[in-house]
């Protein structure tokens, strides 16, 4: 990390900033000595951020990003601006599709130096999926208002305290054996501080990536079917894994109240890859970390008996 950035002392605006992905960002942004204001429907889930700051480095303030005059409220005084907002229930052309447009112009009027928005790998304007559908209109606005944009879609992002690894590993943990939806399809699974790091690294050099669209992904494609394997591999557990056919898979993404909906199906039955010939990760100077390089630390939780129960394995294994 440069000892000194471009973005210390700057004002940065996070819409979305107190989620689970924000707070990696602020973060990042926190550690280059950037002042950085979040921005979110429920801001007191930023508190627990205040600290790693220095007094008066980070505001948490409330804001609904489809009401213009919260978003200028927001964008008062920001030299950089980065949108994180994303939905999969609600009006999501308000929320993903729409309010990015109003971001992006109002960011352009009041001077913003450099804008970073965070959409998705699958962001299609053709696509069967209002999601997919939302991001693609939220990328075209956003250029439009601030053609500078840099706009990043990251694959299904990876974390310690995601809610990917943790419902698969919670699921894997309690049940003996467990259907697997789409056991074939690949996914490129990026780590939470790799994209966290590419928000930065945009921000401070909008020179060389403004007005580019960049596809974040792992360093590895693995299917589903692997994903599960590995995370029972991580917990020390056997478990059996069922292949479920499409259909059956469809039928239960369509029915009310389970865990998956119908975009969701639609979205992970297209894959989650980095298109070929793609900027991604490594034209941002960035080298992607493997799944591998924390899962097995990530899993000790769920393991019988947690971490004493690992070093039991080991014993028995001399």
């Amino acid at each position: 990390m440069p000892t000194s950035s471009p973005l210390s002392g700057q004002l940065v605006t996070i819409f979305g900033g107190s989620g689970y992905f924000g707070n990696y960002v602020a973060q990042s942004l926190l550690a280059r000595g950037a002042r950085v204001r979040l921005a979110s429907r429920k801001p007191e889930k930023g508190f627990a951020l205040k600290p790693l700051a220095n007094l008066g480095q980070l505001q948490c303030i409330p804001c609904d990003i489809t009401r213009e005059n919260h978003v200028e409220a927001a964008l008062e005084g920001a030299s950089h601006v980065v949108n994180l907002v994303g939905v999969f229930g609600g009006d999501l052309d308000a929320v993903m599709g729409e309010a990015p447009g109003t971001i992006a112009r109002v960011a352009a009027a009041k001077g913003v130096r450099a804008l970073v928005h965070v959409s998705a790998i699958g962001a299609d304007a053709g696509s069967s999926a209002g999601y997919a559908r939302a991001k693609a209109a939220g990328e075209a606005r956003v250029l439009a208002g601030f053609p500078t944009a840099t706009i990043l879609r990251p694959s299904i992002v990876f974390g310690k305290d995601d809610n990917f690894l943790n419902l698969f590993g919670g699921m894997i943990e309690m049940l003996p054996v467990l259907p697997v939806f789409g056991p074939q399809v690949k996914l490129q699974l990026v780590c939470v501080d790799d994209v966290a790091e590419a928000v930065t690294v945009a921000l401070e050099h909008p020179e060389s990536h403004g007005g580019k669209t960049y596809e974040l992904g792992g360093p590895e494609q693995l299917s589903m079917m692997e994903i599960h394997e590995r995370i029972a591999a991580a917990q020390g557990r056997k478990r059996t894994f069922i292949a479920m056919p499409d259909g059956l898979s469809a039928t239960f993404a369509a029915l009310p109240l389970t865990p998956m909906s119908r975009d969701q199906w639609t979205l992970l039955k297209a894959g989650n890859v980095v298109a070929d010939g793609a900027l991604g990760l490594a034209e941002l100077g960035i080298t992607a970390k493997p799944l591998g390089l924390f899962l097995d630390k990530w899993m000790l939780r769920y393991r019988k008996h947690g971490r004493f129960g690992a070093a039991n394995e080991r014993a028995k294994a001399r």
